[in-house]
C-alpha cells in the first residue's frame, strides 16, 4: 500500500487525507496539536473553525453554495459533517462548530487507513505529500517551505475574527428574530440603530485605540475581512453599505427599515451564544466593550470571545503551483488550504479535495482529473495558479472566476443559476466517465 504523508488537520488537511485513504492508500496525517497551537487554536479537535461558524450561502445562486454543491456530489468529508452538524441561520449553511470538528476527528481518527501523528513537522517531507498547515503555519515550517522553493517569498495579510455575546445578555427591547428579505427562518438577530446612535458609534469606533498588532497596516488587509475599525474610518456610510446595512429588514415596533442593523448570528447548537456579524476587529478588549456597547441592543452584552487579529501567510502561488495545487517542479508535492491562496472554509476543503484527488491520480497511473473552469472547485485552482496574475490576492470562491456562459441568460440570478446547473452536468460527465 503506497504511503502518503499529510501535513496539517484543518479541513484542508482532513479532506485530503479522507480522500486519499478512500482511495486506498496509507495515510500520515501529521497535526501538532495538542502539543503546540497556533494563536487562532482553541481545542484538540481536528478542522477546527476559528472565526464563525457559518459556511455561507448555500444556494445555487450563490458561487459558495454551488461550490459546496459540487463537493456534496462528490463525496466530501466535511461537507457530510457540516450538513450533519447544520443549525439554522436562514439561507446560509451553519454548523454547531464544536459538533461538527468532533465529527470530522472521529470520522479520520476511525479510518482504517488513517495513521494521526501528533508532532510539528519542520521539513517538508520527500513526497507524496500534501502540506495543508494554514495561514498560520509554524515558523520552523514557514522557513522550511521558503528554502524548498528557493527562499521565494511569502506575501502576508491579516486576518480577523468577530465577537461573541451570550444569548441572555441581548436587550431585545431594541432587537428581533429575522432574515434579511424574510428568506428561510427568522435566525439572526438585528439590533436597531437611529441615525443618531449610528454616527456616534462610527464616531466613537473610528477614533478607538487598537491593540498592538506587529506590522499591521491597512493597505494590507484582506478586502474581505476588513476589521469593523477601518470600515469606520473609511467613511460615516461605509458601515451603512456594508455589514449594518439595514436593507430588507424592517423594525416590528416602527413598521420601518432602520437607518442600520447590526446582525448576530448564532453560533452553537444550544443557541447560546450569537457572533456579531462583519464585527472583525483588532481594537483593544476594554475598547471592544466601551464601543460596542453604544449598540443599543449591546448595552448590557456579556463578551464571551473579544474579536482577535491573527497573522495569515500564503504562497505566491501562481508562480509555484499548478491547478491542482502541485508543486510545478515536482507534482508528488501539493499543497491545500488557505496557504494556497483560496480564502475561506469551503474553499479551502475544496483544494484539499481536488489536491487529494489529483494526487491519487498520479500515483496510480491515472489520468489526473480536469474539473476545468466550468466547475466552482476547478475555477479556483485555475484561479491561484494564473501566472499572468498582478499583485496576487487571497480569493473566495465567485462567478467571476468560472467560465461564463456562451449564451446570453438574462437576470444576475438566472445566470448563475444556469452557470451551477452547466457546472453540475459536467461533475456529473466526468463521474460517469471515471466509472467508465
Amino acid at each position: 500500500m503506497i504511503e502518503v504523508k499529510v501535513i496539517g488537520a484543518g479541513l484542508a488537511g482532513c479532506e485530503a487525507a479522507w480522500q486519499l485513504a478512500e482511495r486506498g492508500f496509507a495515510v500520515k496525517l501529521y497535526e501538532m496539536k495538542p502539543l503546540k497551537k497556533s494563536p487562532a487554536h482553541h481545542c484538540n479537535d481536528f478542522a477546527e473553525l476559528v472565526c464563525s461558524n457559518s459556511l455561507r450561502g448555500d444556494r445555487l445562486e450563490n458561487a459558495v453554495g454551488l461550490l459546496k454543491e459540487e463537493l456534496r456530489r462528490s463525496g466530501s468529508l466535511i461537507l457530510a459533517c457540516a450538513d450533519a452538524t447544520r443549525v439554522e441561520a436562514g439561507g446560509c449553511l451553519a454548523v454547531d462548530r464544536y459538533g461538527f470538528s468532533a465529527m470530522v476527528t472521529e470520522k479520520i481518527r476511525s479510518h482504517p487507513n488513517i495513521t494521526v501523528l501528533a508532532q510539528e513537522v519542520t521539513q517538508v517531507p520527500q513526497g507524496p505529500v500534501i502540506i495543508a498547515t494554514g495561514p498560520l503555519t509554524s515558523d520552523g515550517l514557514s522557513d522550511a517551505i521558503g528554502e524548498y522553493f528557493g527562499n521565494s517569498k511569502y506575501l502576508h495579510f491579516f486576518d480577523a475574527a468577530a465577537p461573541l455575546v451570550t444569548l441572555e445578555s441581548i436587550d431585545m427591547e431594541y432587537a428581533w428574530f429575522a432574515s434579511r428579505y424574510d428568506r428561510g427562518s427568522a435566525d439572526y438577530i438585528n439590533c436597531a440603530m437611529s441615525k443618531i446612535e449610528y454616527n456616534e458609534f462610527v464616531q466613537a469606533l473610528a477614533t478607538a485605540e487598537e491593540a498592538e498588532v506587529h506590522g499591521f497596516e491597512d493597505k494590507n488587509i484582506f478586502e474581505g475581512c476588513i476589521p469593523v475599525e477601518v470600515m469606520a474610518r473609511r467613511g460615516v456610510d461605509t458601515l451603512r453599505y456594508g455589514p449594518l446595512k439595514p436593507v430588507g429588514l424592517r423594525d416590528p415596533r416602527t413598521g420601518l427599515e432602520p437607518y442600520a442593523v447590526v446582525q448576530l448570528r448564532r453560533d452553537n447548537a444550544a443557541g447560546n451564544i450569537y457572533n456579531i456579524v462583519g464585527f472583525q476587529t483588532h481594537l483593544r478588549f476594554p475598547e471592544q466593550k466601551r464601543v460596542f456597547s453604544m449598540i443599543p441592543a449591546l448595552h448590557k452584552a456579556e463578551y464571551v470571545r473579544y474579536g482577535v487579529m491573527h497573522r495569515n501567510t500564503f504562497l505566491n502561488s501562481p508562480t509555484l503551483l499548478d491547478h491542482t495545487y502541485a508543486d510545478r517542479r515536482n507534482p508528488l508535492v501539493a499543497f491545500a488550504g488557505q496557504m494556497t491562496g483560496v480564502e475561506g472554509y469551503v474553499e479551502s476543503c475544496a483544494s484539499g479535495y481536488v489536491a487529494a484527488v489529483s494526487m491519487a491520480a498520479r500515483l496510480k497511473g491515472e489520468p489526473v482529473p480536469d474539473y476545468s473552469r466550468k466547475t466552482a472547485m476547478g475555477a479556483l485552482g485555475y484561479y491561484i495558479s494564473n501566472e499572468y496574475a498582478i499583485n496576487f490576492q487571497p480569493m473566495n470562491v465567485n462567478f467571476g472566476i468560472i467560465e461564463p456562459l456562451t449564451e446570453r441568460i438574462k437576470g444576475k440570478a438566472n445566470k448563475n443559476l444556469a452557470i451551477a446547473n452547466r457546472a453540475l452536468e459536467y461533475l456529473e460527465t466526468m463521474r460517469k466517465e471515471e466509472q467508465a
